[in-house]
């Protein structure tokens, strides 16, 4: 029987079917081995082309959402934070926020994994298919703002609007100004009831407030908000604490200093 695999392989690609033929041999072979039926083996040629896309389809998601690290669930260390509430976020690590269409609000102390939280369940999203938006408040303001210079502000304010899950890191942490308490409000109250935010922050919820110059603005925004969010509260120590010194490093560095001062 003449080997039918170099005719086929052009015209798989042809047909833009690389998954199927980066695996024709080797499951050719295996058909050969196991004896399989013709359906049997074009269902597993066909499995290899969805898992190819559906691969490809996730990496373009991950690179596209902007995470700043790969951060996920099973990387964070949930012993660090002894009062965290496990079942809820088993439940947020689901994905049904996402389909509720509510907020999550995460905050704790500098260190204490809040973006990291947010990312892994972002990467969690991601892997359900969901397209994901990850910025900092900073970042997400800026590029709002310089839009406006460009005439694309629109185009902007609409992807960061629909894309059904947005991640907002460190909000309040530098305090906000006009126009930017605008643009936050405008693209929260856009979401509002209609697609799913995550927003962490150093400030506890009674500060958020604090970060609005426009105090019925930020009223209005946080109101929105907040109705049905899941809270998430971080404590603890920081994961971020220095190395400790070796030992005899603290007494020879004040020796050298002293022996600085007096030269």
């Amino acid at each position: 029987m003449l080997n039918p695999i170099p005719e086929l392989t052009p015209l798989l690609k042809q047909l833009r079917l690389s998954g199927m033929t980066e695996s024709l041999a080797t499951r050719n072979r295996e058909a050969i081995e196991h004896q399989l039926s013709h359906p049997e083996f074009l269902a597993l040629l066909v499995q290899d082309e969805v898992a190819r896309r559906e691969q490809k389809k996730y990496a373009m998601r991950v690179r596209r959402a902007g995470f700043r690290s790969n951060k996920t669930l099973e990387s964070f260390d949930q012993d660090f934070n002894p009062n965290l509430n496990r079942a809820l976020l088993k439940e947020l690590a689901s994905c049904s926020f996402i389909e509720e269409k509510v907020a999550i609000l995460i905050v704790g102390p500098c260190g204490t994994g809040k973006s990291h939280l947010a990312q892994a369940l972002g990467h969690c999203a991601v892997q359900k298919s969901y397209d994901v938006l990850c910025y900092t408040q900073a970042k997400l303001l800026s590029h709002l703002h310089a839009a406006r210079a460009t005439n694309t502000y629109e185009r902007r304010f609409q992807a960061l609007a629909k894309v059904p899950l947005l991640i907002i890191d460190d909000f309040g942490l530098k305090p906000l100004q006009s126009p930017h308490d605008e643009y936050l409000h405008d693209l929260i109250d856009e979401r509002y009831e209609r697609s799913a935010t995550i927003v962490t922050s150093n400030l506890d919820f009674s500060e958020w407030g604090d970060a609005f110059p426009n105090k019925l603005l930020g009223a209005a925004t946080l109101d929105r908000l907040r109705h049905n969010a899941y809270r998430l509260v971080l404590d603890g120590d920081s994961y971020r604490a220095p190395r400790p010194l070796p030992e005899g490093t603290i007494n020879s560095t004040k020796k050298q200093l002293k022996k600085e001062m007096k030269l």
